[in-house]
């Protein structure tokens, strides 16, 4: 074979290797993944929900942690402010659930000292959290009915401190979110069970996760990770280091977006990249590798030739079959979104560059620049920002003592 042949065809080669064994990996896996069945064991859990913006379909996300198969559990719901707009959302899911112990709680603001503001959202939500085990949740995550079931049954296996949750993309109207579920469910996920399955090492996945709250405070608390944009991630590794085992849920939960434009997913992948550069700068300068169709178009643009183009269209075709594959292990109708895959591939792609040729983020409607470890520094200090402690910001909710408020007194607490 002639070296120009052997230069064209060994990087796509090797790409498709790693592709194959990353979506072969993740689809035996979650086909193989036991049942999830009733936990042995459940503690009291409090579900804390840190809310920002109006989310596609609030209302039926939470609906979905109305009627949990799980007997004891309650529903925290956070907002930083009465201004937001999700609050007679969040008022009129308490008044169709009279029988639910769910309640509002105002948390605060970002400050200074915790200038990540999911992090200050649920550092109050903590302090009012009457259960055992904690569980975060995203506002726009859906659950099915044995949710609690398969985090405690994982939480509660011996050395385990931290649980989290696959996710996987749902509900897409727009191109935008077609792609960003794409992205998730034929890139993220597989990449994520590769990581726990074969190189030992368990991502921790903020938007749906579960840990004892007195196993929170014996590595730190929220507040050891309260300056980073990755508090997900670095909390795990702190589990890790203080010698408990992070564990991930095979059973998904859904990321529920409706709309959004093209844009806007570039944008939200791209501060993805910049916290996963920011953490582990190698494994970022790596993930090129992982998408043969890209590394067959950068060889045909350096070496054009009848075999870089026929490799190219031959690794586009394995990777709309390969996200086919990926997708269908959980969402009917995957194919269709499959389709998207050159599309998805040029997304991914604009977000990998645009984060790691800048640091600066824009996150719940303030702008950071991301340093070394992800830690976070505020651009703009916004004018009019309110910096109120946890116990102020709780003494102004009322009494959370209360297994239920009204929906008029439920507002007036803060996540």
């Amino acid at each position: 074979m002639e070296w120009t042949s052997l230069a064209t065809l060994a990087p796509t080669a090797l790409s498709t290797l790693l592709y194959t064994l990353i979506q072969g990996t993740y689809v035996g896996t979650l086909r193989r993944a036991p049942r999830v069945g009733p936990a042995p064991v459940r503690p009291w859990v409090s579900i804390l929900k840190p809310i920002a913006g109006l989310d596609d379909e609030l209302l039926e996300n939470l609906r979905s942690f109305a009627d949990l198969d799980y007997p004891a559990y309650e529903l925290l719901l956070g907002v930083a402010n009465l201004q937001e707009p999700a609050v007679p959302r969040l008022r009129a899911f308490l008044a169709a659930h009279p029988g639910l112990q769910a309640r509002v709680v105002v948390t605060a603001e970002p400050s200074s000292e915790c200038p990540n503001p999911k992090v200050a959202q649920l550092r109050v939500l903590t302090r009012a959290a009457r259960g055992s085990v904690l569980v975060v949740s995203d506002a726009n995550v859906r659950v099915p009915r044995d949710y609690l079931h398969g985090l405690m049954g994982a939480l509660l296996r011996p050395g385990t401190g931290l649980v989290s949750s696959l996710v996987v993309g749902r509900g897409e109207r727009t191109l935008g979110a077609s792609l960003d579920h794409a992205h998730l469910g034929a890139f993220i996920a597989p990449l994520v069970v590769f990581a726990s399955r074969v190189l030992g090492h368990t991502v921790t996945i903020g938007k749906s996760m579960a840990m004892r709250k007195t196993d929170l405070e014996r590595v730190g608390g929220w507040e050891s990770v309260s300056h980073v944009l990755a508090e997900d991630e670095l909390l795990g590794r702190r589990f890790h280091a203080h010698g408990y085992h992070v564990e991930l849920v095979l059973s998904p939960v859904e990321n529920h977006a409706r709309s959004g434009s093209v844009g806007r997913t570039v944008e939200r992948h791209a501060r993805w990249t910049r916290m996963r550069k920011s953490i582990e700068p190698r494994a970022y300068a790596l993930e090129w590798l992982l998408s043969p169709a890209l590394i067959a178009a950068v060889t045909l643009a350096i070496v054009p030739s009848t075999l870089a183009l026929g490799m190219l269209a031959a690794t586009l075709v394995l990777q709309v079959l390969g996200a086919a594959l990926a997708l269908s292990v959980t969402r009917k109708g995957a194919f269709g979104l499959a389709l998207l895959e050159p599309l998805r591939l040029a997304m991914g792609t604009a977000s990998w560059v645009l984060g790691g040729v800048s640091r600066r983020v824009s996150w719940r409607g303030r702008e950071y620049v991301v340093g070394a470890g992800s830690v976070l520094r505020p651009r703009v200090a916004r004018r009019g920002l309110v910096v109120a402690n946890g116990q102020a910001a709780l003494r102004g909710g009322g009494d959370l003592g209360e297994d239920r408020v009204d929906s008029e007194r439920a507002v007036e607490r803060r996540e």
